[in-house]
Formats: structure tokens, sequence, C-alpha cells
């Protein structure tokens, strides 16, 4: 009877129905991009770090992110981890930023990434067309085949010029999109060097130590630390967050998609929280003959909440489909939506949170209501 009730009550008046699960459906196509948005930005922050196959990372000292790795090391650091106890391989990586000009004029930056991928630190992200051993021919680079257009290139084979060095396209990677749009250029490390202005050199960005299976890995740091002067020694997760908190807060970009899922929150619990009222208010009559009747005020609570409910379910699956509409359009996109079954999970619970907190206005309106009024009509 409680489900009857509130399913009549609810499509009563279609319209307000209609204004009800737009609300809802805005609010969760709102949340839905948003945190899509900052998922798909995390992930492109941090893909090259949770990547790299490494159990501590050595930096110079004050280096932000994986792309602003600050100056380069020589290779004293490499030596000296090295010679720690506990350390089975140091590699070295080059990261820098630099200029991309291209076949047809102009110019563009692009993150030069040079790493040996023989020795397993990072290798390039989700190889789709070519190998490695392409990516290793003379004057060879891979890049991701959604920078194409930007880059002024077409595909395998195509030829630019970073620095004062020809490249050709040997590779094309998928998906692998970067937070700066500035698109990542994977290549040998000694190339890598060339590229960005120090060829013939030991020069490096990082370090990435592997350490022997058993070890305990915060010992081997400590060592290291003790031993290295003017550089910082990270493991994988602490690095992975600095470097979120650098792109993504330190920018304002996090707090500003945050933002606007709390403020696509906010927007459908006041759409809902009115449009219950309002509905409420219409029906006052029949709450109040109910109360006559001898029903209880948790009874018509329950009718109310039940209306909310629906309210929510029907909302949601509709703002979901929505969602998900948006999230597969934006796959080819420098900045992907990412969309997760947890993230579905919580857009549920917040929906309904929502619907449920959107309810109380009803609540309060029937609570007050007097049974006598209904003999006095």
């Amino acid at each position: 009877m409680i489900f009857t009730l509130a399913f009549r009550n609810l499509f009563h008046d279609r319209i307000r129905l209609a204004v009800t699960l737009v609300g809802i459906l805005f609010s969760i196509v709102l949340v839905a991009v948003q945190l899509g948005l900052y998922l798909g930005a995390s992930r492109m922050i941090t893909a090259n770090i949770d990547h790299a196959d490494a159990d501590l990372w050595i930096m110079p000292f004050g280096a932000k992110s994986f792309e602003d790795g600050g100056l380069l090391m020589g290779t004293r650091e490499r030596h000296q981890a090295l010679a720690t106890p506990g350390v089975a391989q140091v590699t070295p990586l080059v990261v820098r930023f630099t200029e991309w000009r291209k076949p047809e004029g102009g110019s563009t930056r692009v993150v030069v990434v040079g790493t040996d991928a023989e020795e397993g630190a990072v290798k390039p992200l989700s190889l789709k067309t070519g190998t490695w051993e392409d990516i290793k021919a003379p004057d060879a680079i891979a890049v991701d085949e959604t920078y194409l257009k930007d880059l002024g290139v077409d595909g395998i084979g195509d030829t630019a010029q970073i620095g004062p060095s020809r490249v050709k396209v040997g590779a094309l990677t998928s998906g692998v999109r970067s937070f700066t749009q500035s698109p990542y250029v994977y290549t040998p490390l000694s190339r890598a060097r060339s590229l960005v202005g120090a060829e013939g050199s030991d020069l490096a960005t990082f370090h990435l130590v592997k350490v022997y299976p058993g070890q305990d890995v915060e010992q081997v740091r400590t060592s290291l630390l003790n031993r290295l002067e003017g550089a910082e020694v990270l493991t994988t997760e602490e690095f992975h967050q600095r470097s979120l908190r650098q792109w993504l807060f330190r920018t304002g970009a996090g707090v500003a998609l945050i933002g606007g899922a709390l403020l696509g929150i906010l927007v459908g619990t006041v759409i809902v929280a009115q449009t219950l009222y309002s509905s409420t208010k219409d029906h006052i009559n029949e709450f109040a003959t109910l109360r006559a009747l001898g029903s209880s005020s948790g009874y018509i609570h329950k009718v109310i909440l039940t209306q909310a409910g629906l309210s929510a379910v029907i909302g949601y699956v509709l703002g979901m489909l929505l969602a998900l509409l948006i999230v597969l359009g934006s796959q080819s996109t420098p900045l992907p939506i990412v969309m997760t079954p947890q993230l579905a999970a919580g857009l549920f619970t917040v929906t309904v949170f929502m619907c449920a907190i959107s309810a109380v206005s009803a609540i309060v309106k029937v609570t007050k209501i007097d049974p006598a009024t209904v003999f006095s009509r």
C-alpha cells in the first residue's frame, strides 16, 4: 500500500514528475562528468609512474612531477645507488619538455621520455602499431595516435624535428594521454639525451631503483638517503601522490572539478526538495485523511520516502544512460572521461541520499498536519 500511494502521488502530475527527473538527471550527469574527468586526469598524470617497474625513484630535490623533474642528474647518484646494499638495479630515465617542429611549419611542445626498455624500467604504454625494435631504429620515436594532428603528422614513417635532430614516427601508442596536453614522445635513452641537448653525457632526470626480492624497501630507501646528497628518494606511491597534488590541486584543476560535482548535487537536491514539498502540499488533505483514519506519522513518512526513492531510481537510470553516452563520446578526445563500477555505485548512493534529504521538507510539512482539518472541509 505504501508503494502504491507513493507511485500514484509521483505520477499524478506528469509535468511535475518530469521536472523532478530532469533535476536528478542534470545532477547525475554533472557529477558523473566532473568526477569522471577527475579520474581521467588522475590516470593521465600518474600513468607513466604506475607503469614503471620500480620500487624507488631517485630524483633531484624538489622535483614536482613526472614531467617536471627539475635539473638533470649525473652518474654519481646512480653509482652510489648501485653500491647500496639491497639494490638490484638502477635504470636512468630522461623526461624533458622540448620543442617539436612540424613538417609543414609551426611548432608545439612535447615531453620526451627516454629509456632503454630492455632494462624494464619504463616501456611505451599501449603500443598499437610497431614494437620496441621499431622505436630503436635510427631517428625513430613513438607517439600516441590521438595527437597526430596536433603534431602535424599522419602516422608511421612521417618525419618531424625535435631540437636540432630529425625524428621519424616508428610506432604508435593508443590511449596514452598527457594532462599537460604536451604529447609523450618515447625513444631510447641515448636518443632522448640527444633530443634534449644532453648528447654524449650520462645525465638523467630520474634513476629508477629495483630492490632484491625480500629486501625491506624502506630500509633500502633510508640507506640511499644517507648516501645521496641533493637528491630525494620516493616510493612509487609517494611520487604518484606528489604528481597528483602538483597538477590537480596546486593548479586548482582538481578543486574546480570537485566543486562542479558538489554544485550538481546541490542543484539536484534543491529541485527534488521543491518538487516533493509542492507535491505534499497539493495532497495535504489526503494525508490529513490518512491521519484521521489512524495512520501513524511513520506510515506517512514512509510514503514520502518511497516517493523520493522512486524518483531517485528512475532519475539515476536516465542520468546514467546519458552519462555513459557522454563517456563513450569522450574516449577519442585528449581528455577522456572515466567511468568505473565504484563511481557508478557511488553515484547511486549519492542520488538516493540526495532524494532522501530532499524529502525532509515534505516530511516536516506532513508532521504539522492536524487531523481535525479533514472535518472542516
